[in-house]
């Protein structure tokens, strides 16, 4: 058997003298306890050197990738013409099924090869003769730092780095600005404390205290180039009916050097932000679209790349930043956050209340694609991202305006309007309408009153008892009573006559 070792300078063959002690690989490090005792177990066959740093370097890389080197191919070429038929151990299965495609020799990994490979690398100098110990730590050293060199170069995360930093020093800068001027805003309000309610921007106020010096000078100062004309007037007003105390040239000499640092800084966050635009726009043109510069930059700085931050799920980037929120909610068993960092973008921002955790989760799944298209893609142009933004922006005014834009029954249906006939209307002119007095009502037609008479009542037999008939005869007599009033002019009937009625009507039942 034959084994194939990799070095910093270059491949040696060896071959096992004894396969045996394969077998018993837990106790294999006992035959390599020194020079003579591994002599008797390996010996150097063939020992291809590299010929500079660049040939180990690539050779390296090849390795890495799970490739084959010019040196390897060389020393392969020869094994074959001479040991064809000899199985060859391998550190990397990979590397050894390569060469079993290519050049149809049984390769042999496991865990026995890699403890061997371990015993060889012990007692490298003295199997491998004409490399002095020197030789070989300088190759290795040189090896090492070249191969981490190439691998900073194509890493892919390189630029992310430079978006992190960045992001994360724009942030520090903002807390130090506010800290600057709050300083200054309360240092230089012990003698002129109006002056803070006339300028309320940072740059203009450090700029004004810096021209101005004592508010005695106000007056004669000019402010075109900072402040508007109607607040430069109102300046050199307050100055000159000011309550504050007086001030020291030291001390205004203190405060104009901390508003000269305000200045300095302000413009270097403003240089940092285009910088970051820029990086952006570069690197991540489609999240830039969505999202903006710096939300876009917080993301990528929160999980640590591009790359990493394309491997999350959409959910994960919408709560992304609310972590704490997110593991509070779930100890509790309350309701979980609905958007971290995204919810500083525009979009977000420029919903309502009740639809932002909506159109939060709608940005995020569209910022996930845009994300690993950035990552993974080979185009540089933000047309997914404006393609993704028309939509947000579309949903989100159909979200907003609700029901009030539908016309018929249902919002996809069309609107349906009635055919416009010209109908002619002939009107005449009512000549009653002139008049403001009052209608009179019509008096109604008097009836006869034989009209109004009730019909005769029928003749009871005299089988019947007499109760029955006085209440049928109560039941008539309303009848006739309600009659007659109808019938009378006056709405009452005429009493005598219906006193007569009665008494008639009872002899005839008697």
């Amino acid at each position: 058997m034959l084994v194939l070792f990799e070095t910093a300078a270059g491949y040696a063959v060896f071959k096992l003298l004894n396969e045996k002690k394969l077998q018993k690989a837990e106790n294999l490090y006992d035959d390599f306890e020194s020079p003579g005792k591994a002599s008797k177990i390996v010996k150097l066959k063939h020992f291809q050197k590299f010929e500079d740093m660049t040939e180990a370097l690539s050779a390296a890389t090849a390795a890495v990738e799970g490739k084959m080197s010019k040196t390897l191919k060389k020393v392969m070429k020869k094994l074959v013409a001479s040991d064809a038929q000899e199985e060859l151990a391998v550190s990397d299965a990979k590397l050894g099924n390569i060469i079993k495609d290519k050049y149809e020799l049984p390769c042999v990994s496991n865990s026995a090869i890699h403890e061997l490979m371990r015993c060889i690398r012990s007692q490298m100098e003295s199997l491998i003769t004409g490399l002095p110990q020197k030789g070989i730590m300088a190759m290795s050293l040189g090896l090492a730092h070249s191969l981490s060199r190439y691998k900073l170069k194509f890493s892919p995360d390189k630029v992310d780095t430079m978006i992190v930093q960045a992001i994360s020093l724009l942030d520090d800068l903002d807390k130090e600005l506010n800290n600057y001027t709050m300083r200054a805003r309360e240092w230089y309000g012990w003698h002129f404390p109006e002056l803070g309610k006339l300028i309320t921007d940072n740059l203009a106020y450090a700029k004004s205290v810096k021209l101005m010096g004592d508010r005695t000078t106000a007056a004669t100062t000019d402010f075109s180039d900072i402040l508007p004309e109607e607040v430069e007037q109102e300046v050199k007003d307050a100055a000159e009916i000011s309550m504050g105390t007086e001030i020291s040239e030291e001390d205004l000499e203190n405060i104009i050097y901390l508003c000269d640092q305000v200045i300095d800084i302000t413009e270097y966050r403003n240089q940092l932000y285009d910088y970051l635009k820029n990086r952006m726009v570069a690197i991540a043109p489609n999240v830039t679209v969505l999202v903006g510069e710096l939300v876009g930059a917080r993301l990528i700085a929160h999980a640590g790349s591009l790359m990493n931050l394309a491997k999350h799920p959409s959910s994960t980037v919408q709560i992304l930043g609310a972590e704490k929120a997110l593991f509070r909610a779930l100890k509790t068993k309350k309701d979980t956050p609905k958007y971290g960092l995204i919810y500083h973008a525009s979009l977000v921002g420029h919903s309502s209340t009740k639809l932002k955790g909506k159109i939060s989760r709608m940005l995020a799944s569209k910022t996930s694609l845009a994300i690993r298209v950035d990552a993974l893609g080979e185009d540089t142009n933000a047309d997914l991202g404006l393609e993704h933004r028309a939509k947000l922006e579309l949903r989100l005014k159909a979200l907003e305006e609700g029901k009030s834009k539908r016309i018929s029954g249902t919002g996809k249906a069309k609107a349906k309007w009635d055919k416009y006939e010209n109908k002619s209307q002939i009107r005449t002119y009512d000549s009653l309408a002139d008049s403001t007095i009052e209608p009179v009502a019509k008096k109604r037609k008097m009836k006869d009153e034989e009209n109004n008479t009730p019909s005769k009542v029928k003749e009871e037999t005299e089988d019947e008892p007499v109760k029955k008939k006085k209440k049928k005869q109560s039941t008539d007599d309303s009848m006739n009573i309600s009659q007659e009033s109808i019938g009378s002019p006056n709405g009452h009937g005429d009493g005598s006559e219906k006193k007569k009625k009665k008494k008639k009507k009872i002899k005839d039942s008697d």
